[in-house]
């Protein structure tokens, strides 16, 4: 429905796109102009919540009976839809999220990737045999799926995050509640189009759009919800962790990061400061993988400064849809605040701020959230900006006697996401990778993203459960169901151990 040119979207709930029992909607704007109104999206509540819940467990049957290579073939005519729309999709992406139309196009060719990789599993659904320890036995193992699965993700990937948690889902025969961060719901309501026009059952797929609180919580607490798949915030995920578990649920949360790039001082050093920038500034800094720190070996510090903030200084901002926009706007208001909060932190702290640091007001600036891409130095370890996450376009800076110290310096914090070093010497890199504390570990490369055939996730508070993307993602969404079958045709005596 469209009144006064701006469109009002549904709730998908057992194949049908229904209002919200609250009769309320809200609207989203572009963070780019932070004035228009790109849509209405329903305001749910937990009633709306248990609704798709009880449509995702009467589609549970037909779906979890379908064999793997049929829903597989749903997926891969999904694929073939997103590639089709993929412009659409990156647009609107950009316009609801703010990033620069690059990383959006980027973000939709991940989202391919993933369903691709997952509706490939669709006939490799493995388990395997054993020789038994008794006579006239087989015994191997099979995969079934969890049943009804809660996917709750963030607003900074809101196609690339859903793909990568509802492809594989599916593919193991799962039904879904999908509930997207409320404020980048109509890339979610395309998203859930691709599936729906790819002939995916009704109920199979259902979305709820609107505040996390009442409607997260319905999820987290149903009894027929049997797995909960959430990407977002430490604070809430360490919370879902814990009330899944009370509820014996199967639970994978990906959390917050702090990550650092080391600098050693035989570093290419012109490679190092492409990934550098690009982790930092690249989206704005909206990534959980985004580069927050930088440690760097003492001989290289003001080569360095010198280039990061020469760099720095030549990047174009401006409105994600200009191709030629290096640092798009943060993507809404509270972003911004937040952003610009930790800027002043930082100041009070003691912080040198060496660059940036500026909210951008005036001109083709004022109907935007942007502030500069801004880089402190004389950084002390304990200082909040050190240790907590801003998730904006903010890098600090620290210096570092050798890889040792280095690694402690990359170690201090809560997080454990992804970090990086650069240098020319293999042992060295080898060190780094043996004690480093995160989930992920690149040499010579940004701290950015992965591939999907790889896990995805990090150590301490930066995840808890499985981790998501590669088989870890098949091993999450389904149960191992062990097999014993005596054919012997007399009884067979077996041993008592458990």
């Amino acid at each position: 429905m469209t009144t006064n040119g701006v469109s009002t979207y549904q709730n998908f709930i057992g194949g049908q796109w229904v209002d919200s029992v609250s009769g309320r909607t809200y609207p989203i704007y572009n963070p780019a102009h932070k004035n228009t109104v790109l849509g209405e999206f329903q305001t749910s509540v937990a009633e709306d919540a248990l609704k798709a819940v009880e449509a995702a467990q009467e589609a549970l049957p037909g779906w979890s009976g379908t064999p793997a290579p049929a829903r597989a073939a749903i997926l891969f005519r999904a694929l073939e839809i997103l590639r089709d729309r993929a412009d659409d999709i990156a647009r609107t992406i950009t316009l609801e999220e703010g990033k620069p139309i690059a990383d959006s196009q980027g973000e939709v060719k991940r989202a391919m990737n993933i369903i691709e990789y997952a509706a490939g599993e669709g006939r490799r659904m493995f388990g395997y045999t054993t020789p038994s320890e008794l006579p006239n036995t087989m015994a191997y193992t099979v995969r079934r799926p969890l049943g009804v699965v809660a996917i709750i993700t963030p607003w900074n990937f809101p196609i690339a995050i859903p793909a990568w948690k509802i492809a594989p889902a599916l593919i193991c025969g799962n039904t879904l509640v999908f509930k997207p961060a409320s404020g980048t719901p109509m890339s979610a309501v395309k998203l859930v189009q691709v599936f729906q026009d790819a002939g995916l059952p009704p109920g199979v797929l259902n979305l709820i759009t609107g505040p996390g609180g009442l409607v997260g919580n319905a999820l987290v607490e149903s009894p027929q919800v049997n797995g909960i798949s959430f990407t977002g915030s430490t604070e809430i995920g360490t919370a879902i962790y814990v009330e899944g578990a009370r509820r014996l649920k199967k639970v994978q949360c990906e959390m917050g990061g702090k990550n650092a790039v080391i600098l050693l001082a035989d570093a290419d050093m012109d490679k190092a400061m492409g990934g550098i920038i690009q982790g930092a500034f690249g989206s704005t800094g909206q990534r959980c993988t985004a580069t927050s720190r930088v440690i760097v070996e003492a001989p290289a510090y003001d080569q360095f400064m010198n280039e990061v903030i020469d760099r720095t200084s030549k990047l174009k901002i401006g409105d994600g849809l200009d191709p030629t926009v290096d640092v798009s706007p943060l993507a809404s208001q509270n972003q911004f605040d937040t952003v610009m909060e930790y800027i002043g932190i930082g100041t009070e702290e003691g912080a040198n701020l060496a660059y940036g640091g500026h909210a951008l007001t005036g001109g083709e600036y004022a109907q935007g959230f942007y502030v500069e891409p801004t880089i402190f130095t004389d950084v002390g370890l304990d200082m909040r900006i050190a240790q907590e996450e801003i998730f904006g376009p903010v890098l600090t800076v620290f210096q570092a006697g050798g890889i040792e110290e280095a690694i402690q310096v990359s170690n201090s914090v809560q997080f454990g996401l992804s970090s990086s070093v650069y240098t020319r010497d293999i042992s060295r890199a080898f060190q780094y990778i043996d004690t480093v504390e995160t989930g992920m570990v690149h040499v010579n490369a940004p701290t950015l993203g992965g591939e999907v055939h790889l896990p995805f996730g990090g150590l301490k508070s930066s995840g808890v459960g499985q981790r998501e993307q590669g088989t870890e993602a098949f091993d999450f969404f389904t149960e191992v169901i062990s097999v014993y079958i005596d054919h012997g045709a007399a009884a067979t005596e077996r041993a008592r151990f458990i």
